[in-house]
Parts: structure tokens; sequence; C-alpha cells
């Protein structure tokens, strides 16, 4: 607080306004005040007063001002009844003026939260956003935990009400980092304070820890349950960030149902936002059906074409079904807002219920000694019957002397001095109490009080030790049915561009150049997003992007119009264009990653009247054949022929390209369809976010051809074959197992059966090829698949118990001879005659190829931007023949390449390679291999450019084998027990055991 006078009280310093004519007359003068006056002193009080009095909570007892006084009126009413919560709400006013509306709605946030207060009545539900009743009709009352951990007036701190007619606490003895449990939200002037609720086991255990000197990590709970994402949480400061959703689950193809909803959010508030997702066409919701009860259940019906993983990732990306939650803790210590940690504010707390703990201890063994005092001075003077010696006393002086003459022979043995308070007690002991004295119970009770004071001595001798058993007693009486209810986990981002529906169709007007979703009269494209990108290409040969619009002019004369995708390096998009300035024509290969959007961009080399010829765009890197018709009036004795674009590597959109005719074209024409010229596609498997992804993320899969496939293998015993799209989910609670598809490679199988309860194994084949369907290959009894793998000689870690007396026994067994494949309905065979206590699968997974391994074998070449440069490798050179000429795509000489016919083969690379012999086919010679040498050479004399220097032609060879050959020639090895004796095993030989 400013120290400064208050702008009134320096009245000196104020300058006079009289009013003028008009504005009133008299002698009254008005006072100005400088407006930063004003700031500095009132509005500063007022918001000290908003941020004390009201928004924020204290560290001591995690309670706002209004809760703390709704607790203390609760507490003072408590009789182990219900009350009223409008009599709760009457007898807090005693204390605080505060609105009776604001008070009953402080005791339903409190009641709940399930924890202090007891209710009865209809309370409201934070999952659906129903209101309480009024509080005329609702009850409450305090919970038994909080008469444990909230209350003791011996260790509470009071103070006067506003009218000084009544005492409130000035923060209660919470033993019990209550703060974090509840949690706080609250806005006051200039400052705000969001605090997420904690699990309650969590706070206890985590409190357990810091009194051994660990450093817990604490995550929030909600009670609506969801999955949340806690790597940005930054332990609740400033700047932090949570992402929550909602739990969703794919009932079959043409449903969805949410069991779980986010923190802050409400069913009704849920199903508008889907709605409204919808309605905007972002996904494909036939109908939002709310069956919540006791459990939240929200179903979703989709739309027959919306695939139910797209649409759960649309949920989380369009909807409210994925939030993110900004923690913001703020505290008051000593009369001023701190920002601190949940780790923090969990060691005040647990040091604050150590502190009070310990004054609980102390206070208690006073009174203790209070009581063994009394207790020893009331046996003496019945004992030694001293209350005789009063009666001939005759003032009330006289019979207290006497009673301390009585004593004084036994006054040693106190630890303190007999008071006179201590002697009037002893005379108003009755005399009903003093005939029926039994001295035998007054020493037992005596033995009792000194064994209780030795426990409390003790106590606190050893305080650590006793508030650790504290929180444990907390634990085993309040912890049951307070389990986790979130579960922490980490997202991948959604993007919104991949799972967004298709809610438009891109249509196009070539001749006019305008592209959009409403030209409905004109050429139909696709079916596309509000999200998505559109790139055009004109006839002039340029290509610009831009977002997709219900009409955008593009340029007049479009020959390619199509769907963008930023960073898709697998499209690649085959041209042939007329240079403007000296009439060649060039084909190029190229990609597009990346680009500025509405920027154009020149795919020829710039000059003016230059104009493309053919263009293709090609998903996966296709190069087709096509057919070059050359002008009648050229003087080129061919002037139709055939040209491979296999003959081009692919590079970036810049590239000049190379010349195949100095002369007119005339026409272009597709003539066949090729195969692709990239590399396989290298999938990864993220297990945690149950994702596929490019990004080495997780488990290797392997490469990928267009027709290969996946299969995923579920924990209930299932199996499911798709796609490879890398918008495909996989829930990873439910998902035992993803993995490449070999319908020839033989599955492997441990499972426990339902009934029996026994481990059983089996081998069979998948004879099923339906796509995106559940397979169940164990019995439909509550059976659960232990380990799954398609390895050629699967090995299992087997724990058992043989006998009682040997205990349990590990042994590695190869499972490849113990069952015959069979039917994938068959039921297998019993595992072990012993009972089996652990399976673990032993395999070694397949490594990544290194990047540089993966280069080797793509054409791919991307803007410098995008991706890294191709180094060449120092080798020995490509032998260059004196006849012939490469066709560098910078070259600009006039040799056609057709001349490959003639025997010659053209370098990408910008030399010729040998000529090929004579024995070889024409189509051998005629078409190169990916790095533009005929495959004789490459084996012999040509060194691989993007391969390591040291490594040999026979490190080449079999980087060049197929995964399936490493598997049939591969042997998978087995460790004894004892960990050092490697025994290659053989085909269908088992470890004994």
């Amino acid at each position: 607080m400013s120290k400064k006078q208050h702008p009134e009280d320096d009245k000196s310093k104020l300058v006079p306004h009289t009013p003028g004519n008009g504005e009133g007359g008299g002698d009254d003068v008005v006072h100005s005040i400088a407006i930063d006056g004003l700031y500095e002193s009132w509005f500063l009080d007022y918001a000290s007063y908003v941020i004390l009095e009201r928004a924020v909570p204290r560290i001591e007892d995690g309670f706002k001002p209004v809760q703390r006084r709704i607790m203390h009126s609760l507490k003072e009413m408590d009789d182990g009844r219900f009350n009223k919560v409008a009599n709760v709400i009457g007898n807090t006013m005693q204390f605080h003026p505060h609105g009776d509306a604001s008070i009953g709605e402080a005791i339903v946030n409190i009641g709940q939260k399930d924890l202090l207060i007891e209710t009865q009545g209809n309370w409201g539900d934070v999952r659906t956003g129903d209101s309480a009743a009024a509080p005329r009709y609702i009850e409450a009352r305090l919970s038994k935990f909080a008469l444990d951990v909230v209350y003791n007036p011996q260790t509470t701190e009071w103070q006067l009400s506003y009218d000084g007619r009544k005492k409130e606490p000035v923060t209660l003895p919470v033993k019990f980092p209550l703060l974090l449990a509840q949690g706080v939200e609250g806005i006051a002037v200039g400052l705000s304070t969001k605090i997420l609720p904690h699990n309650f086991v969590e706070l206890i255990k985590a409190s357990i820890d810091v009194l051994k000197g660990r450093n817990p990590k604490i995550f929030p709970d909600f009670p609506t349950g969801g999955i949340a994402d806690f790597n940005e949480y930054n332990q609740g400061l400033r700047g932090g960030k949570i992402k929550v959703r909602a739990r969703i689950e794919i009932l079959d193809k043409k449903s969805l149902v949410i069991r779980d909803i986010p923190f802050g959010t409400t069913t009704t508030s849920l199903m508008e936002s889907i709605v409204k997702a919808s309605e905007k066409g972002q996904i494909k919701i036939k109908q939002v059906i709310d069956n919540t009860a006791a459990n939240v259940e929200i179903q979703l019906h989709l739309q027959p074409t919306q695939s139910p993983e797209v649409a759960l990732e649309a949920l989380y990306a369009f909807t409210d079904c994925e939030i993110s939650i900004s923690p913001n803790a703020c505290v008051i210590i000593e009369d001023k807002p701190h920002f601190m940690g949940v780790n923090e504010i969990l060691k005040y707390n647990t040091q604050q219920t150590l502190e009070l703990l310990r004054q609980e201890l102390e206070i208690r063994k006073a009174e203790l000694m209070e009581k063994i005092l009394f207790s020893s001075l009331e046996k003496i003077f019945i004992e030694n019957r001293i209350y005789r010696n009063i009666e001939e006393a005759e003032s009330w002086e006289e019979v207290l002397s006497t009673i301390d003459k009585g004593l004084k022979p036994h006054k040693k043995k106190f630890y303190r001095e007999i008071t006179t308070d201590d002697i009037v007690k002893l005379t108003e002991i009755r005399i009903k109490r003093i005939s029926r004295y039994d001295s035998f119970k007054a020493d037992e009770m005596l033995r009792g009080l000194e064994k209780e004071l030795k426990e409390t001595e003790h106590n606190l001798k050893n305080l650590t030790d006793y508030a650790i058993a504290y929180f444990q007693r907390l634990l085993e009486k309040y912890g049951k049915g307070r389990e986790r209810r979130t579960e922490i986990k980490s997202f991948q981002s959604v993007t919104a561009v991949e799972v967004i529906a298709n809610n438009q169709k891109l249509y196009v007007n070539r001749a006019d150049g305008f592209v959009g979703y409403s030209l409905k009269k004109d050429e139909y494209i696709t079916d596309c997003s509000e999200l998505d990108d559109v790139i055009v290409i004109r006839k002039d040969g340029k290509a610009k992007v831009s977002r997709i619009q219900e009409k955008v002019f593009m340029g007049k004369d479009i020959l390619y119009v199509g769907i963008f995708k930023k960073g898709d390096d697998r499209m690649v998009y085959n041209v042939i264009y007329a240079d403007g300035r000296g009439g060649k024509s060039f084909a190029k290969r190229f990609t597009i990653p990346g680009v500025t959007r509405d920027k154009e961009y020149d795919l020829t080399q710039g000059n003016a009247n230059s104009k493309i010829l053919y263009i293709s765009a090609n998903p996966n890197g296709e190069a087709e054949t096509v057919e070059v018709k050359l002008s009648q009036s050229s003087t080129a004795r061919k002037k139709v022929f055939e040209y491979d674009f296999t003959e081009l590597e692919v590079k970036n959109r810049s590239s000049k390209g190379n010349i195949i005719t100095p002369y007119p074209v005339r026409k272009v024409d597709f003539l066949k369809a090729g195969s692709s010229t990239l590399s396989k596609l290298m999938l990864w498997y993220d297990t945690e976010a149950g994702r596929l992804n490019k990004d080495r993320r997780g488990k290797y899969l392997g490469k990928f051809e267009p027709e290969d496939q996946l299969i995923a293998f579920s924990r209930t015993g299932t199996y499911k074959i798709t796609g490879y799209d890398l918008t495909n989910r996989y829930e990873p609670e439910k998902t035992l197992r993803v993995e490449k598809f070999n319908p020839k490679q033989v599955i492997t199988a441990v499972y426990v059966d339902g009934d029996t309860k026994l481990h059983m194994v089996k081998r069979f084949l998948i004879e099923t090829s339906t796509l995106d369907k559940e397979f169940s290959f164990v019995p439909e009894n509550g059976s659960r698949l232990i380990a799954v793998t398609s390895s050629e000689e699967p090995v299992i870690e087997l724990e058992f118990i043989k006998s009682k007396d040997k205990g349990k026994v590990t042994k590695k067994v190869k499972l490849e001879g113990l069952v015959e494949v069979k039917g994938w309905k068959a039921q297998g065979g019993r595992l072990s005659e012993f009972r089996v206590t652990k399976v673990a699968l032993i395999e070694e997974e397949e490594a990544a190829p290194e990047e540089s391994d993966s280069d080797t074998e793509s054409n791919e070449v991307t803007d410098a931007d995008q991706s890294p440069k191709k180094k060449e490798q120092p080798g020995p050179p490509p032998q260059r023949p004196s006849q012939s000429r490469s066709q560098s795509q910078n070259a600009s000489q006039n040799q056609s390449p057709w001349s490959s016919e003639r025997g010659e083969q053209a370098s990408l690379f910008g030399q010729p390679a040998k000529p090929q012999q004579s024995s070889q086919s024409q189509q051998q010679k005629s078409q190169p291999n990916l790095f533009g040498q005929p495959e004789k050479q490459q084996q012999s004399q040509s060194p691989n450019l993007f391969q390591e220097p040291n490594q040999s032609q026979a490190s080449q060879a079999a980087d060049q084998k197929s995964e399936s050959s490493d598997q049939e020639n591969g042997a998978q090895k087995a460790v004894d027990d004892d960990g050092n004796d490697d025994t290659i095993l053989g085909a269908g030989q088992t470890v004994e055991w």
C-alpha cells in the first residue's frame, strides 16, 4: 500500500474552482483532485480489499473468507444432524454481511466437491450443469473428515467479527493440503487465481514423501474424469497449460460414446459444441443422444460416410471434447498475494500440518500433566484424610492454610508449585465422591495417564514419524473410493485440416480462371473442406496456392487444380513445357512441399511466352510414359516418339529440367501408367498416442508400399486389418500390438482362457482379408490376450510355480514346437502343466534405418528449406564415353533423350553411363535404374553416391534385400538363465523345463 497522504488531507495543494456565470452562484468552492491520487489511494484500497477479503484463498487453510465463515458457522451449528442451508446462510451472515445468494452459492460449491460437507437433497450436478435446489430445500452437515482435520479451537487464532459481537477464526487449523485437494478459482482486481483440484490419495502420499525428504510430483485430478496431458503443467504456475480430453470410445463403425467430459465443461455445453461443429460440416454427426444418469454417456451416431477414427479426432479438434486450461496458482501469505507452484504449496501445507500436530501434542502433554497432578493431589487429600483437618477451621483462609500444610510433605513429587487454585479445587470435591473413592481405580487411572504422557513425549521427540502415521491413518480411514479419475497421458496434436470432414465441393472455371465451392455450374474437381488449400497450375507455367473460398480468381487457362497438402513430399508433378526463348521443350519432375499462400511461382524458366504442354500429379511419385508429337513443319526425322518420366530425377520446383526436343511440339498425350520411383514409406507406431507417424516416434513398423496393410491385435483377443493412413487411431488401452501385415506369417498367441483360467498357446494363419473389421481368435468368454507375435521363432520368458518348496521358476521357452499351426478359430494347447504366474515375450525389435539409409533409396529432392541436401560421397568417377554427353537438367545442348535407342544410357547425375552390352534387351537399354545407370554397372563399377564411403559392395547389396528375406534367413537367439551362454535355437527346439 502506498503511504502517501490522502488527497483530501492536504487541501493547501488543491486548486480552487469557482463556478462562472451560469454555473451556479454563491461562495461554494469546488476542489479538484488529481487522478493519480485517486488511483494510488482509493483504487488500491479497493483492489487490496477484493484480493484479501473476497477472491484469493489463504495458504494456511485454502479458504476464501466467505468459505471460512461458512465452515465456522457449520461447526457452531453442528449437533450431528443435518441443517437447512437457509439456516446456515443466516447464521453465516452474523460474521459478515455477505449476500445470501453468494453464501448459498459458496455452500453448494463446497458441497459438490464431496469432501467437507455431507449433503442431503438436490445439490445439482457439475457434470450436467444442473443447479441445486433452493436453500430451503437442501440440507448440510460437516463430514467426519472435516471434523477430524479442519477444527481445533485450541490451535485456532481468533478475531472479532465485523460488528464486534462474535468471534471468527483468522484461519482454520487445517492439518491437510486442503487447498490442493479442493482447488479454487477467483478473479480479483488486477490478478486472478486458478488452482486445480488434485487427487486426495496422491496428496496424502505426496505429503508423506515430503516428510521423508523426497520431492514428489503431483498432478491435478478432476471430478469429471477424462484424459489429461500435463507435459506443460509447470507446477500450476502462470504460463502453464493443461490439455484435457473427453474419454470417447468407438462402439462400432457407425457410433461413438463419450464416457467422461473435460473439467470445466458440462454435458449440455459439450453437446452444443458438437452440434455446432456438425452444422458447420466439420464433422458428420447424424444424431446426438444424452443418456447420462449415474455415469456420463453421450452417444453419437455418425453419417454413413464418416469414419469413426477420423470422427473421434475431429471431435478433439473442433469441439469442447478437448480444451486447454491455464492454471495460475496465487495465494495469500501474510496478507500479501504470492505466486507459488503446487509443490511449494504442498510443502508449506505439510510443514504446517507438522507444526499443528506439534502444538496439539504439547497441549495434550500439558493437559495430561495437569490431570496427573490433580489426580495425585486428590489421592493424597482423600487417602491422608486431610479434609478432616479443616473441620475446626474458622475462616476460609484457615481452611486453605490447613490443606496446604497437609500437602507440604508431598509437594516435592509434583512438577510445579501447588497454587491456591489447586487447593480450591480440592475443597470443591463432593462428600459423595470422597465416600466412594476407590484407591485401586485411582491408581489405574494414574497409570493410564502416565502411559499416555510417555506416548505423547515420544511422539514429540519423533514428530516426523508421528506425522507420517497421521497421514497414513487419514489414507486408511478416508481414502477408499477416492482413487484417481483423470487418466494421465501424452497427447499428439490433432491437425484440424487432417480430420475435418469434406463439407464442400471444389469447382473450377478453367477458361475464366475462377476456383471455389460456389461455382456449382462449372467443372467439379473433388470434395474438400473449408480449411483446405487449393493449388492451381496455369498454362503459362505459373503455380499458386490459396485458401479455398466461395469464389477466387487464380488466373486464366487453368490446367491443373487440386488440394494442396503442406509438407507432402510424395506428391510428384510431371511436367513438359516449351521455353518461350529458343523454342526447346523441357521435361521435369518436382515436388512442392511448402509455399507462401497467394504467391505465384514460375515452374518454367521465366521467359515470356513459355507454356506447359503436359502436366500430371502423382500422389505416390508415379512416373508415366507419354507420346510426344512434333509439329508437322519441323525438320525432325521422327515426329512422334515416346518419353518415359522415369528417366528424370525428382527435384524442386525451380529446376530447369531436361531437354526432350529442340523442335516445336504440337501435342503430348498420355500413353501408359508407370510405377512409383520413390522409396517405400517408413512408418512408426506411437504406443502412447495410438497413432502412426513418419517422425520416428515409437515402434518402427517397416517400409510400406501402396498395397501394404497393418494388423492390430487387441487385449481382448481380436485382430483387425487396416490400411496405413496416418489418420488411423488405435486405442492404446485396448491395443496390444500393431505391426505390418503379412498373410503368410504365422501368428503365435498366448492367452488366458476366461473359463478355466489356464494359459493357452496357439499358432495360426490370418485367413480373412476384410478391412476394418474385428475378428476374435480366442474364446469369447472373458479371455484375455497376454502376448502375440508374428516372429518365425517366438520365444517367451515363462515364470511358473513347480512346487511350493521350490517357489517360482523362470525359463525361456520356444513356442514354435509346442503346438501345430491350425485355423484362427482353433483353441490351441495348454502352455504349461504348472501354475503360470508370468509370461513375457522376448523379441528383438527391428531397428529403423538411419536417415542416410533411407536417402539411398529415395529420389525425392525438396526445397533447401524443407529437407537437408544430399551430399555426394567420394568414390570412383563414372566412365565418360567420348561420343556421348549427358542430358543434365541444367544443360542447353540439342541432343534428345531418345539417343538411348542407339545404345547410350542417359545419366541423371550429368554423366552418361557405359554403353550397354548388345545382349541386353531393348527394354533394358531404354530403361535406367533410379540412379541413372544400368544395373550391371551399378553392381560392378559405379559406387552408390548416397552411401558411406567405407561400405563395401556386399553391404550395399545387403541394404537392398527385402525385410521378408531377412526374416526367413535370420536366427533368433535365446539366453539361458545365467545370461552367459548364447545358444542358437534350431527349428522345433524347445528349452526343457
